[in-house]
């Protein structure tokens, strides 16, 4: 053995080798090793090999042969250390293996017909390769406020995302500073938070987190929020670092074409002044309610809009429109409002029970009243909608036809007075 062979078996002497095997010096073993070559060597070949010592916790690349020496043979070995290498050639196959799980990922999730799909199956993917305890997206709301809008958690672990919306700016706002600078968040150990940022060292311990890995979401060069693991495996922190910057971008193209889907729905089935569906939005609602359940129609006509819109112009007439929408939404929210004409507004309510809808009735009655705005109103409730739809609209349409009469009868009598 040479020196720097006795220094990395950590011998101090050659005499401490005196009477002893390869095998109890070398592998630290009493019996002689199951992978011995020395039947296989022969004078003037070499015989190359790749081993793991466990003794000095090296990988070696090796050459043997035997040679002879004043009338003995020896077994020759020259060892090459290649701990380095072999690190670096595991490390570029893990890398290799999690850029495929990724690809097979974005390609299944590319298969969904939704984005929300695809973000969620791309969430499963990541925290199911990168055995981490729950994976997530947060995004920038209209309060510049962080909502947890996707989730998905490992067996066992509690979802978190219902308890983490409208989180106040300055919870995050030192990671979005690194954001700003095109840095990730990665917090090896969240104990080392709690003197800078106590806050946000509440929450994520409030959520079991030992360590997290955070990286932004980008729109127009601007972060809009982050995606990120909790509790990864320490020692592949870079690896999860990595693949979540390289997924980042599938996960920016697929909010991206979420939005743009969103906001074409919004202009096919929303009436651009007063924010509730249009005609397509009513058919739709009607398409998709459960005909055997009961249904409740409320038919209104903005009354007076002509001559709002005569005196006062047709700024005024909109808002008239505007005021008249939100009064009904107000009441019928919860089920489908509609504005079907220029002055006429329509609520459909699928399933609602009779005295419930007599009780909404009312109370759009008095609102109407109390608000200052003039409203023809026909009701009309039928146990099962079934097929006879168009006859429960007609019914409903009829008697505020009947409302509006009444309303003008009663301004002609007030003006002759």
């Amino acid at each position: 053995m040479n020196k720097k062979t006795l220094k990395t078996y950590g011998i101090e002497s050659k005499s401490q080798l005196q009477g002893k095997k390869c095998y109890e010096v070398l592998h630290n073993s009493s019996t002689p090793c199951t992978c011995c070559i020395n039947t296989k060597l022969k004078r003037g070949q070499f015989v190359e090999g790749k081993s793991y010592n466990p003794r000095i916790k090296r990988h070696l690349l090796t050459k043997d042969t035997i040679v002879e020496y004043n009338g003995r043979l020896y077994r020759l070995n020259l060892s090459i250390d290649v701990t380095k290498q072999e690190a670096y050639t595991k490390a570029l196959k893990k890398y290799q293996d999690l850029e495929t799980v990724v690809n097979e990922a974005i390609k299944t999730a590319m298969q969904m017909h939704n984005s929300d799909d695809a973000i969620n199956i791309i969430l499963e993917y990541l925290g199911k390769t990168l055995n981490g305890e729950r994976t997530y997206v947060f995004e920038k709301n209209e309060n510049n406020c962080d909502d947890n809008t996707y989730e998905w958690v490992a067996m066992g672990v509690t979802p978190q995302k219902e308890n983490l919306q409208n989180i106040k700016p300055e919870i995050c706002g030192n990671w979005y500073a690194f954001f700003d600078e095109g840095k990730p968040i990665v917090i090896n150990d969240i104990e080392d938070i709690i003197e800078d940022n106590p806050k946000q060292y509440e929450i994520l311990k409030a959520q079991n987190i030992k360590s997290i890995v955070v990286v932004p979401i980008y729109y127009e060069n601007k972060a809009i929020g982050f995606y990120g693991i909790d509790n990864p495996p320490l020692h592949d922190i870079d690896y999860v670092k990595n693949m979540l910057e390289i997924t980042g971008h599938f996960i920016v193209a697929q909010i991206k074409n979420r939005d743009l889907i969103k906001e074409l729905n919004n202009m096919s089935y929303i009436d651009q002044l007063t924010k509730i569906g249009n005609r397509h939005a009513m058919r739709k609602y009607v398409n998709e309610m459960n005909k055997s359940r009961s249904i409740g129609v409320v038919y209104c006509d903005v009354t007076g809009l002509k001559r709002v819109n005569d005196t006062e112009g047709h700024a005024a007439g909109d808002a008239l429109i505007c005021k008249a929408s939100e009064i009904v939404n107000e009441i019928y929210g919860d089920y489908g409002v509609f504005r079907i004409g220029g002055d006429e507004i329509l609520a459909l309510c699928s399933t609602i029970d009779e005295q419930e809808f007599n009780e909404r009735s009312v109370r759009l009655k008095k609102a109407v009243e109390d608000k200052a705005v003039s409203m023809a109103i026909g009701t009309s409730w039928q146990s099962k909608s079934g097929e006879s739809i168009r006859e429960i609209l007609h019914e409903a349409e009829q008697l505020m036809y009947a409302d509006k009469a009444e309303y003008y009868k009663k301004m002609k009598i007030e003006r002759r007075r």
